[in-house]
């Protein structure tokens, strides 16, 4: 193998928005390994250049191929490429989050749990493979709503809030012998107490435990049945009172799960007795546009991510224990629909009016010609991603009125 001149960093599984990740580290002069551990990932990695990419989801011989290219980091590329992550910079003597407490940071079960012994708020829990037992948790605490969702899945895939027992029964009857987004079996079902409030999102890159915090988003959903469907969420001015807040619980959570190094993606609600944990992912936000983010914040995860790795030090002086600036208002819209049927078509006019409105950066058209729409219950059924930016909350409400206008129109059903 021929000497590298230039820094080495491992993404593994390079799919969804570690693309970003990609660009950010080729940017700061790195080359970068793919690890990809399924080798049915192809299509998620198409068009991307890498160095090299290794084949393979065994830690110890991953590690033993990894170690001729020197690598300084290894990142992950999606939510379940945590624990190989973690395996992989471990064994490497990397800055690593280490294994210990992987599973808690996949895991909702393992999660709350490492909070409940750090003693930092969050939901109580049960967990279990018999419907029955769900049913007699929820039932015997007697407060309703709860809340019923797989252990590790994302996007809101069939998280379900129940007001009642049928409710538990039909919800975690129809996660059991599923599948999760990411191809794992459904063998369990986790049920939680409500947590009443406003949800929040809050990003960070972490360094050794010091961390920035790139950007903190007011949730705005509604509830449809069982299911809490996103509409937008907007960035808080770091100047709102509930900033400082939000980071600082943030980071006691991140610290109980051993989060000391890389991105991390937290939801958080804000309740009667303060802020507590929904859920963190130890990756990249999905919602993650850098062009976008840039505009807004001056700054972007994957770039900060890059940054933290490749060049410490200057992240450490720049960066480190600090609160971004929102430069603009900013909203990012998934919309939903209560269509049903097969795509046959784009309507590209539509699409164009979209992306003509004063305050649109970005549009991502999530469906193709041959796919199928159905109604809006999660992430994944939402039909476009809008990024919107301006100066003012009356344009981003005046131009979100008119992408609701529009959204159904923007594709033709068979």
């Amino acid at each position: 193998m021929p000497e590298q001149q230039r820094p080495v960093a491992v993404i593994v599984d390079a799919w969804t928005c570690s693309h970003f990740l990609l660009d950010a580290l080729t940017a700061l002069g790195a080359d970068v390994v793919q690890v990809k551990s399924d080798p049915g990932l192809a299509p998620f990695s198409a068009g991307m250049q890498y160095l090299a990419t290794v084949t393979g989801a065994d830690p110890a011989v991953l590690a033993d191929q990894l170690a001729a290219y020197a690598p300084i980091a290894v990142l992950a590329g999606q939510e379940p490429d945590v624990p190989l992550a973690d395996a992989l910079s471990e064994r490497l003597g990397l800055p690593s989050n280490g294994s210990a407490l992987s599973s808690a940071r996949r895991d909702k079960y393992d999660m709350a749990a490492a909070l409940a012994r750090a003693g930092v708020r969050c939901a109580e829990q049960f967990k279990s493979a018999q419907v029955d037992e769900v049913v007699a948790w929820a039932d015997a605490r007697g407060q309703w709503p709860v809340v019923v969702k797989p252990l590790a899945s994302a996007a809101t895939d069939n998280v379900a809030i129940c007001a009642g027992p049928d409710q538990v029964r039909a919800a975690a009857e129809a996660i059991l012998g599923t599948e999760m987004l990411w191809g794992e079996a459904n063998v369990e079902v986790l049920v939680q107490s409500y947590l009443d409030g406003i949800e929040y999102v809050v990003d960070m890159v972490s360094l050794q435990g010091r961390r920035y915090s790139c950007g903190v988003w007011e949730y705005r959903k509604r509830q449809v049945g069982v299911h809490n469907i996103y509409d937008y969420e907007l960035l808080l001015p770091a100047d709102d009172p509930r900033v400082p807040e939000l980071i600082d619980y943030v980071d006691s959570a991140l610290r109980a799960l051993g989060i000391a190094y890389g991105p991390s993606h937290a939801e958080v609600i804000i309740t009667a007795d303060g802020p507590a944990l929904v859920e963190v992912g130890a990756r990249l936000a999905g919602n993650l546009s850098t062009t976008f983010h840039d505009h807004c914040l001056g700054a972007n995860q994957a770039a900060l991510t890059a940054l933290a790795y490749l060049r410490p030090r200057e992240f450490e002086d720049r960066y480190a224990g600090r609160c971004y600036t929102a430069l603009r208002q900013a909203w990012v819209c998934n919309t939903p629909t209560d269509l049903e049927g097969k795509v046959v078509g784009v309507n590209q006019e539509v699409l164009a009016e979209i992306q003509a409105l004063p305050t649109v950066r970005e549009l991502i058209v999530k469906l193709r010609p041959g796919w199928r729409m159905r109604p809006t219950v999660d992430l994944l059924s939402a039909t476009l991603k809008v990024f919107l930016a301006a100066d003012s909350a009356a344009e981003l409400q005046r131009d979100y009125q008119r992408i609701a206008e529009l959204k159904d129109l923007a594709y033709q059903l068979e």
